[in-house]
């Protein structure tokens, strides 16, 4: 069972004591690598009793690592970290029950969601921690210059990033899900619908599509002044009504930054080159970046 199915399998049984307690747990992670057990009644105001049957229950749950060794000691899993999100997010408002999986993969997982109002919606939990931590540091801008860092903290960082990329492309009309909200390592997002253009054989109209994921890679950069800097056939999605979805965009660059103009170029030839090399649609990628890059 995944992380998310965890969470989504016990969050209905917690009680406000088991929330106060997971919160507790996570605020003192920066203090202590496993927060010791005969600390813990204090930081959550229940008496020693109420707080074992508290931390035996999200031990059951496994939404906690309990930790024996020269002391007993908590600290919370990424189980436990999706539930405080949700939960979170059910409080505002945003999340009322969870669907089927969408999309499960090395960075996130991606689930069908409903608001109070019945709507559709995706709920995405960035998971950096499935990588290995030297990779991961490589290629994300936003923690490269941060030497010790959690797996659950590199995931909020990546869930802060996405939502502000999609909060400044949005309003532009660009192709992509509208934002919702965030939490820690969670985004809320408008319905994420179709399927990867990789998982493609054939398109109805591959020249129509290259079209319109250039136009929309030109919206991003000249309008929004930002580059998706991580593109290719594994993320453009093809909906249902034919046209494109652009997803996963933690790792945007601005336009003034100093890859931008090699970042852009990559996202533009991985486009480029897929449409050449399976749906036999041919155009220069010089004549591709410039059309992109004219204002």
């Amino acid at each position: 069972m995944s992380d998310a199915n965890t969470a989504v399998k016990f969050f209905r049984d917690l009680e406000p004591e088991d929330l106060r307690t997971l919160n507790v747990i996570e605020a003192n992670m920066s203090r202590y690598r496993y927060i010791p057990e005969k600390t813990i009644p204090k930081l959550v105001g229940l008496a020693e009793q109420e707080t074992q049957y508290r931390l035996a229950r999200l031990d059951r749950f496994k939404l906690v690592f309990r930790w024996t060794g020269s002391y007993t000691g908590y600290r919370l899993n990424a189980a436990g970290y999706d539930c405080l999100a949700v939960n979170a997010l059910v409080k505002a408002g945003i999340l009322e029950a969870f669907g089927k999986p969408l999309g499960v993969g090395k960075e996130a997982d991606v689930y069908d969601a409903l608001t109070p109002e019945n709507n559709r919606i995706a709920i995405k939990f960035h998971r950096l921690g499935r990588t290995s931590f030297r990779q991961t540091r490589r290629v994300r801008g936003y923690i490269a210059e941060r030497r010790h860092i959690s797996w659950l903290y590199q995931s909020r960082l990546a869930a802060e990033k996405e939502f502000q990329a999609l909060r400044l492309l949005y309003p532009h009309g660009i192709a992509l899900p509208e934002p919702l909200s965030q939490n820690r390592h969670v985004v809320a997002m408008g319905m994420i619908e179709g399927a990867e253009l990789a998982a493609y054989k054939e398109l109805p109209n591959p020249r129509t599509t290259l079209d319109e994921v250039l136009s929309n890679i030109r919206k991003a950069y000249v309008d929004a002044c930002i580059i998706h800097a991580d593109l290719s056939e594994y993320n453009i999605l093809l909906k249902p009504n034919s046209h494109i979805l652009i997803i996963d965009w933690p790792q945007y660059i601005t336009r003034d930054h100093p890859s931008a103009e090699r970042l852009l170029k990559r996202d533009i030839k991985n486009i480029v080159g897929f449409f050449r090399r399976k749906h036999k649609v041919k155009t220069k990628l010089e004549d591709a970046l410039n059309y992109v890059k004219a204002n």
